[in-house]
Parts: C-alpha cells; sequence; structure tokens
C-alpha cells in the first residue's frame, strides 16, 4: 500500500525525530560500534568494524564483549597483527568462539585480511574494485552486484597461495558467516558495515571513511526488529527477511530522503530494539 502524500510527510517527520533521538554520541557506547571507535588509524576502524558488524547477532553486550576480546589477542592493533603476524601469534586465536564463529573461521579471516592489506591500503577496494574494474564500467556503484562480487572475493583464497609457502584452503563452514544477495540474504551485518564505513553526517557515530560509494547507494540493514517496525509504518509489505525485503524497504526509505535513507536505520532499530515498538 502506498501512503498518501500527508501520511508520508508525518511518518518521515516522525522518523527524522527519531534518526535525531538516536543517530548521536550517546549511543555509540552500548552499540557494537563503540568497538571500532577505539581506534584512529583508518584501517584498524576497518577491521575492528568488520569483524563486529560480523559478529552482529544476538545481545549486544555479547557481542561487543567478544569483539573486544579479539582486539586484545590481536594486541590491540589489529591492522598489524593481521599484516606482521607470525605462527605462535595466531596460536593465541585458537580458542576465540563466538557463537557459531570458531577459530577455523577467525584464521580464514585473518589470512583474507593479510592478503587485502598486503595489496590495497583500504578494505573499501574489496567492495570498490571488483566493480571498478568490470569493462565496460557500470554506471555507478550498486549494492546487489558489489555485495555479491565482495563475496566472491573474499572467498577467493582458495587455494591460492597466500603466504609464497603454503595454500590457504577455505573452510566449508566459513562461508556461512559471510553473506551474499545471490542467496537471496538480506545482508544485514554488512549493509551496517558499510552503512558505518559510507555513511557522514558530522553526528559522530558513523565513520564517514569511504569516498567511493554514495550514502545513496547503501541497503538499509535488515532484521527481524527491523522488518517489525516497518511493516508497522507500511514500509514494508515482504514477509521473509530477505534481500528483496532489505531493497523493498530502501526504496521506501528513499522517497523519505533520496540523499540518505540508511540514516532510517537509527530510526528502525531504536523503536524495535531500544523501545520495543510493535
Amino acid at each position: 500500500m502506498k501512503l498518501s502524500a500527508k501520511k508520508s510527510k508525518e511518518l518521515g517527520d516522525f522518523l527524522d525525530k527519531k534518526v535525531a533521538e538516536y543517530n548521536r554520541p550517546a549511543f555509540i557506547k552500548d552499540d557494537p560500534i563503540s568497538v571500532p571507535h577505539q581506534y584512529n588509524r583508518k584501517q584498524d576502524v576497518e577491521i575492528a568494524g568488520f569483524f563486529a558488524a560480523v559478529f552482529s547477532w544476538g545481545n549486544r553486550k555479547t557481542i561487543i564483549r567478544k569483539t573486544e576480546e579479539l582486539m586484545q589477542l590481536m594486541d590491540r592493533s589489529p591492522y598489524e597483527f593481521v599484516l606482521h603476524h607470525t605462527d605462535n601469534d595466531l596460536k593465541k586465536l585458537l580458542d576465540f568462539r563466538h557463537r557459531t564463529f570458531n577459530a577455523t573461521d577467525l584464521l580464514y579471516f585473518i589470512a583474507f585480511f593479510h592478503h587485502h592489506y598486503s595489496r590495497y591500503d583500504s578494505l573499501e577496494d574489496a567492495f570498490v574494485r571488483p566493480w571498478e574494474d568490470r569493462k565496460p564500467a557500470p554506471e555507478g556503484w550498486e549494492a546487489e552486484r558489489a555485495l555479491s562480487a565482495f563475496y566472491h572475493y573474499f572467498f577467493s583464497l582458495d587455494g591460492a597461495l597466500a603466504d609464497g609457502n603454503s595454500a590457504t584452503l577455505v573452510p566449508p563452514r566459513t562461508r556461512k558467516h559471510i553473506a551474499s544477495p545471490e542467496k537471496n540474504s538480506s545482508c544485514k551485518r554488512l549493509n551496517m558495515f558499510l552503512r558505518w564505513m559510507v555513511r557522514r553526517d558530522g553526528n559522530g557515530v558513523d565513520f564517514g571513511l569511504w569516498r567511493r560509494i554514495g550514502p545513496d547507494r547503501l541497503i538499509c540493514p535488515l532484521d527481524v526488529h527491523v522488518a517489525r517496525v516497518a511493516k508497522r509504518f507500511q514500509l514494508l509489505t515482504r514477509q521473509p527477511t530477505d534481500w528483496i525485503a532489505a531493497r523493498e524497504l530502501t526504496d521506501r526509505l528513499l522517497a523519505l530522503d533520496p540523499e540518505d535513507p540508511v540514516k532510517y536505520d537509527f530510526a528502525l532499530f531504536g523503536l524495535g530494539v531500544m523501545e520495543k515498538f510493535a
């Protein structure tokens, strides 16, 4: 059902107020984004943020605690760790667990980061370069194809010589920790990570480190809490919480703010998780 112009204006005004309420520094301390906020170097922010996002299912306090634990195991210098770790350094990671994510998965993630940062300055390249390198270059960054390309790039070490001495094989179990639109996943955690890296509004929550992806191209992170609130406001009609639903929601949010639709993640998340709005 399409909202009338009046209802759309009223909804936009209400959600804008909720965005202003949650999109401020006080939001940081109780959210997984608090972990990358402890760092200043771009690459440290990217790596800490990526792990915080990947770990983001379940209780937020547990997510923060486990991400902090991993950063401690990496000597609180994740960029230096992924580039210059020794075999003894890796042994420190063998007991790490977070829900279904274990040391097998973690060691592959470290191998990927070593591979990537040995070649590129920023993790942004992992989300952009496969897109830019296509011939002919497409018109503008597009989330669905870019996230699918990132999935294949992330797991491209399968059988490749990662360190010049030994082959890195992708553990089959690790593939479930990186979502892809090709599998019709909502890609909630990747979209949240992209929101952190791309959005820039000066409010101090999202980092706005990346410049080659426009905020208007992002997809709203969608989980059951956000979906429940979005359906209440007639911003979402699709029942499964999948990629199609994430696109539907984002299209509706674009009508409210064509330049920065994903800012409404603050409002929908806050209403769903903090206010238990139903």
